[in-house]
């Protein structure tokens, strides 16, 4: 049989699989699925603080730092290894399933909007918690309950998950490329657009040829990745290394990271589906039973787990060695030809061709049983994409390229959304600094004459708007969601910043040229703040503080395509919309808000000030003006805070004869604390 090409198998139509045909998620009203519509009513609720019972004054990195990080292991290693008889680990080792918890929490990470990945714990929250792509991760939680209970607010869950999966990977061999702690114990869900689906695995998210939505990743509703049989359940591997491609991109990861992630996270464990899912099992846990405590998928099939576990529906294992680090997985993908066959529950995967591989990978559970290998779709993917297979094929041959590859990728993976090495704990930190991490100098040098700075900022000949302008463009970068941007850093000055539209990039040529001959001993990243700092002072009568520190990234040290993801479609503040946006500019404004964590105050304040700052002047004027009548020109984002009851409460209280004053401290207040977003 020659190798797969161009479009398809010519296979028949599968028969009715998991992957085709689910119930609808437990919820299409709560909050499984955040507004889409325009319609719907503006939500502010995502700008206030919610309850922690932490408290505001609990220091993490001071409570993590008290961590034996030896004894952590020594507990968490215990745990991989003690198989418990109410959900008996394969192989008498739970590593497989603690590497494949981590990977589907840190998965969901995307860089168009920075939302997802490990830090946010979404995995322990609905929806994701009961994705069906998730099944039984709920039980790889639980095992590690003890371990979280002993060492309390030492370390959050999310930290707590990652170590976990480096354990993992140690006790299965393989030596991982470092660890840093730094993810706060999280108590809510993020509010997350997964996708404009109603039921699970629903795919209304691809028009044209397959072109997938922004800033979506994942192929359909409550998939991590991709359709392990193919594309909607079609076996095509060409195919399905299209879908792989997009959704690793939109992670953040090239061909040879995606490559190194599937090879080496397929090296271990093993898929199942001994019997079709929707016959035996129960309630995702968002809609279990009460009784269940935050279980669910309860499996009516034989004992309901060991050998009769059923999670994907999909059944077999890669290799002949599931707990153990070696090159068997790429051994077997170019070893065997493979022929697509249906698995015990129905669904399409690959067993070798002719009865070949029989006897070569062990049962998990039954010592007398034996199997050939079994893979899926998107494994053959990785030999038959024209790219994916040179690159399979190369760490085939060398595993040390291979080990070094899914070291670094899985080091990435888990870490992406963590944000700058500054926020980085404890002493696994891998000393190498990594262009995914932004990096920037640690030495900002000696302290600036700010005074003189101020004055000759002042006789440069740039006005007000245009100094307000260049400082906004370079702090509203910040995304809280993955701690990215900001000003520290100063890449405004290089690309991609410096050419996107919303900057106005003639007009920043020219602010970047004359600032850069003033700067005379202080870094540009600082010196643009100072520029807003000193025109916001001048503005408003009143002193605006500075605090300097920021140093300046070099461009080689600056990954261009993976900045792009941070170019906004809409800055309300600046009354800036794209015509590719898709949401109305008030729900934009808002979600722009919430990734600068300004609070709905805030948020109005700074609408305000910036409104007047265009013209040179900071005051309520933009307020009073709107509540006596908007004029003709007013946009979506200006006509919100008279129309909305929240904001229209916000804008009339600044708008009060007696208010001037307090919106003046107010925008300085909410000014400083963006331009110090992203400093660590």
């Amino acid at each position: 049989m020659p190798e797969p090409h161009g479009g398809g198998l010519g296979l028949p139509a599968p028969t009715p699989s998991y992957y085709a045909s689910v119930e609808r998620p437990y919820s299409a009203s709560l909050e499984a699925r955040p507004a889409r519509a325009a319609e719907e009513r503006l939500d502010l609720r995502v700008l206030q603080k919610r309850p922690d019972p932490l408290g505001d004054d609990f220091d993490y990195p001071a409570a993590f730092g008290s961590l034996d990080l030896d004894e952590l292991a020594h507990d968490v290693d215990a745990v991989l290894t003690t198989s418990q008889d109410w959900w008996p680990a394969d192989f008498g080792h739970y590593g497989p399933l603690v590497v494949r918890m981590v990977w589907h929490c840190a998965g969901t990470y995307r860089v168009g909007d920075g939302r997802g990945g490990a830090s946010a714990s979404l995995q322990r929250f609905a929806p994701v918690d009961s994705w069906p792509d998730n099944r039984n991760l709920d039980k790889a939680r639980r095992l590690l309950w003890p371990v979280k209970k002993k060492y309390g607010r030492r370390i959050s869950w999310a930290d707590l998950m990652v170590f976990a999966g480096n354990r993992a990977l140690e006790t299965m061999g393989f030596r991982t490329f470092g660890y840093a702690g730094g993810r706060v114990d999280v108590f809510h869900p993020d509010d997350v657009d997964w996708g404009p689906e109603a039921g699970w695995l629903g795919d209304e998210r691809h028009t044209g040829v397959r072109t997938l939505d922004e800033p979506l990743a994942a192929d359909q509703l409550g998939l991590i990745y991709v359709n392990p049989e193919g594309p909607n359940t079609v076996p095509d591997a060409v195919a399905s290394a299209r879908d792989i491609r997009v959704t690793f991109r939109r992670m953040g990861f090239d061909d040879e990271e995606t490559v190194a992630l599937i090879a080496g996270g397929h090296t271990f464990g093993k898929t199942h589906g001994v019997a079709d899912p929707k016959y035996h099992l129960g309630p995702e846990p968002a809609r279990a039973d009460l009784a269940q405590q935050g279980l669910g998928w309860a499996n009516s099939y034989g004992t309901g787990n060991a050998g009769d576990t059923i999670t994907s529906g999909l059944d077999g294992a890669w290799t002949p060695t599931p707990t153990q680090w070696d090159n068997s997985y790429l051994e077997n993908l170019f070893g065997y030809e493979w022929d697509v066959a249906l698995s015990p529950a129905g669904l399409w995967q690959w067993v070798p061709r002719g009865g070949a591989g029989a006897g070569t990978v062990p049962d998990a559970h039954d010592p007398a049983k034996t199997h050939p290998p079994t893979f899926l779709t998107t494994d053959l993917a990785l030999r038959y994409d024209r790219a994916y297979g040179p690159i399979a094929r190369r760490f085939r041959d060398n595993p040390d390229q291979l080990a070094d590859a899914f070291a670094r990728a899985w080091f990435k993976l888990t870490h992406l959304d963590l944000g700058p090495r500054e926020r980085y704990l404890g002493p696994l930190v891998p000393p190498e600094p990594l262009i995914w991490q932004d990096p920037v100098p640690a030495d900002a040098g000696a302290a600036p004459d700010v005074a003189a700075l101020k004055q000759r900022i002042l006789d440069s000949g740039l006005t007000i708007p245009e100094l307000v302008e260049t400082a906004w463009a370079s702090a509203s970068t910040f995304r809280d969601s993955d701690k990215r941007g900001g000003s520290n850093g100063g890449r405004l000055r290089l690309e991609p910043q410096r050419s996107w539209a919303v900057n106005k990039p003639d007009q920043l040529d020219r602010v970047l040229r004359t600032l850069d001959a003033l700067r005379h001993g202080i870094s540009m990243a600082d010196l643009i703040v100072l520029a807003g700092c000193t025109a916001v002072e001048r503005a408003a009568g009143v002193p605006v503080p500075f605090t300097p520190g920021r140093t300046d990234a070099a461009p080689e040290w600056t990954d261009v395509a993976s900045f792009a993801a941070l170019e906004p479609l809409a800055d309300g503040f600046r009354n800036y919309l794209d015509p590719r946006a898709r949401r109305p500019a008030e729900h934009l404004l808002v979600d722009k808000a919430r990734q600068l964590t300004l609070t709905a105050t805030e948020m109005t304040v700074l609408v305000g000030g910036l409104r007047t700052l265009e013209h040179g002047v900071l005051s309520n004027a933009f307020f009073v003006d709107l509540l006596d009548g908007p004029p003709d020109t007013a946009t979506r984002v200006d006509l919100v805070f008279g129309s909305h009851g929240e904001l229209r409460a916000f804008a009339e209280a600044y708008a009060s004869d007696d208010a001037a004053e307090g919106f003046v401290r107010d925008f300085v207040v909410a000014w400083d604390k963006v331009m110090n977003l992203g400093r660590y």
